[in-house]
């Protein structure tokens, strides 16, 4: 029960904050441990200057993260030192007329742990930065520049009582 409020009470903090949010996520919820294409749209630049670059972080808990090149933009990541299956960070570089939106694509499997699961994204425009690193705190108030975040839900029971392996 306790599991369950938290989990209802994370999704309404979620779903205040993407309204909010100028780089948002989707889908907004996913299956823990799962494989998942995750969509982060830019909806615009920063105060009329096109969007330069996005920088993506990849929160600890997701244990592989694999970018989608953008054809006219750069695509680098910051690689923990040993790592191969997650950078720390993805950072896509090129130029969004403050007019248009886009969508910039990475490939996760999500924590096997249910719960929220925030992106920070900086969105930069020229020398100006838009930091969507905020996260929601229970009973605080809805943060000025949210993070894009995913609720991640428990893996649903089997009809026998157990959960479906998949890998």
């Amino acid at each position: 029960m306790v599991v369950l409020r938290s989990i209802v009470f994370a999704g309404a903090l979620l779903s205040a904050g993407v309204a909010a949010a100028h780089v948002s996520v989707t889908p907004a919820q996913a299956t823990a441990g799962s494989y998942q294409v995750l969509r982060f749209g830019v909806g615009h630049g920063c105060d009329g200057q096109a969007t330069t670059a996005l920088s993506i972080q990849v929160p600890p808990g997701v244990t592989v993260a694999r970018p989608q090149p953008k054809p006219g933009w750069t695509l680098s990541a910051d690689w923990p030192k040993g790592r191969t299956d997650r950078p720390a960070a993805i950072t896509w570089t090129g130029e969004l007329p403050a007019s248009q939106f886009e969508e910039f694509l990475i490939l996760v499997r999500l924590p096997a742990e249910a719960g929220p699961l925030a992106f920070p994204a900086i969105q930069s425009c020229g020398d100006a930065q838009n930091r969507w690193v905020e996260t929601p705190q229970p009973g605080g108030a809805r943060p000025e520049h949210p993070a894009p975040s995913v609720l991640v839900m428990p893996v649903a029971a089997a009809p026998d009582g157990g959960h479906h392996p998949h890998d």
